[in-house]
């Protein structure tokens, strides 16, 4: 979030905020390091609508720049999948990657996502400029 090139949210969480925020969640998930107990990256997952469209999840990820490039990404994508499935959704959204997050798409086309277009300048950066968003989905 402190990089403001992923997750939509502007405003940083609190403890309270957090809480509160991961509770919502259908589920959530953290990649940790067994051994000395660091967090190196998270994942939630929810309904991306509700009704007639409520099969359907949508998850966010994030990763410490520190520890890219040692597939925590990956790790934390696949574990979704089963979640979404777990859970009783039939499809992953993801609404919003940013274009210019190349490793992520490529990441998510590895795994049988497909890009359903481009939004142009669906998303603003922290930095006030704005960029193409890629929608994906993948049948869980």
């Amino acid at each position: 979030m402190e990089e403001g090139v992923a997750f939509p949210q502007e405003e940083y969480l609190s403890l309270e905020s957090g809480a509160e925020f991961f509770a919502s969640q259908t589920y959530a998930a953290v990649a940790e390091d067994e051994k000395n107990g660091k967090i190196y990256g998270l994942y939630i997952l929810h309904p991306n609508n509700v009704g007639r469209c409520g099969h359907i999840c949508n998850a966010s990820y994030a990763v410490k720049s520190e520890v890219r490039g040692l597939h925590i990404g990956k790790k934390l994508v696949t574990d979704c999948i089963e979640q979404g499935r777990l859970h009783g959704f039939s499809i992953l959204q993801f609404n919003a990657v940013v274009a210019s997050n190349t490793r992520a798409r490529h990441l998510y086309e590895e795994l049988g996502f497909v890009q359903l277009g481009v939004i142009p300048k669906g998303f603003r950066m922290k930095d006030g400029h704005y960029e193409d968003i890629c929608p994906y989905y993948r049948e869980l």
